[in-house]
């Protein structure tokens, strides 16, 4: 199915069908909606600024604690950014081996592309990130100017770290020379010229958030503000993702 994409801005990659299928209804998360993440959103804004204006710019890997934005981020950028030719690509860890066949496809075209991966990591053993150090570095082939990648994860270098790993590190001449095993999963991570972390959130950013749902609260906000972390207490997290699940659960539209 050819896409036209002077009218469609997101599309994903269904593998049993093999074909990228647009994406009709776009979540309308906005930038400003994005609470307590500043300095992430402004790097991010900027490097895909550089990269829609035509001037060199990197790869990124969103990593850190679970439900703090980054998937948002990627998100809006798209609805911050669309009308200026941004288009957005959505890939399943499993379907990496179709990248070179989905970038193929769209090197050429005139609009400018980022290929998402949410929550993205591999397992021992795993082989499913090679096509992906391809699409990042190019092989023999450069990459296209006009495609980007950014990927979220909740692993800094992507891949499982163990203890074991560090043992055959060494240390010579005053410098560290890592173990064959943890210089593998750093080069991996290192393909990303740009890694924003997101650490856990503090209670105020997390009470800020719940505000901005509830903007149109008339009730006693400290009672408002209780529950909200009470909820937070049951499910073991204060998140922008608790605060959404928070305001699904108690309000009004």
């Amino acid at each position: 199915m050819l896409i036209d994409w002077n009218t469609i801005y997101a599309a994903i990659w269904r593998q049993r069908k093999e074909y990228l299928r647009p994406v009709l209804q776009i979540d309308p998360v906005s930038l400003n909606q994005l609470i307590g993440i500043d300095k992430q959103k402004q790097q991010l804004v900027d490097n895909t600024l550089r990269f829609i204006n035509g001037q060199p710019a990197n790869n990124a890997l969103l990593w850190g604690a679970r439900g703090t934005g980054k998937s948002s981020l990627v998100k809006a950028l798209l609805n911050e950014f669309k009308s200026r030719d941004l288009r957005l690509i959505e890939v399943d860890k499993q379907d990496l081996i179709y990248l070179p066949e989905i970038v193929d496809d769209i090197r050429d075209a005139s609009k400018r592309f980022i290929i998402y991966c949410d929550d993205l990591s591999f397992d021992t053993g795993d082989t499913l990130y090679k096509p992906l150090k391809s699409v990042l570095e190019g092989s023999i082939e450069l990459p296209p100017e006009n495609v980007l990648f950014y990927a979220t994860s909740n692993r800094r270098h992507l891949l499982p770290e163990k203890m074991s790993d560090n043992l055959a590190t060494q240390l010579i001449d005053d410098e560290v020379h890592y173990s064959d095993t943890v210089e593998e999963k750093i080069s991996l991570s290192d393909r990303f010229g740009l890694r924003l972390a997101f650490y856990p959130q503090h209670t105020q950013t997390y009470l800020d958030i719940i505000d901005s749902y509830f903007s149109e609260y008339t009730g006693d906000l400290n009672d408002l503000h209780k529950q909200a972390l009470d909820f937070a207490y049951q499910n073991a997290s204060k998140n922008g993702r608790t605060a959404k699940q928070f305001y699904n659960t108690y309000g009004r539209n």
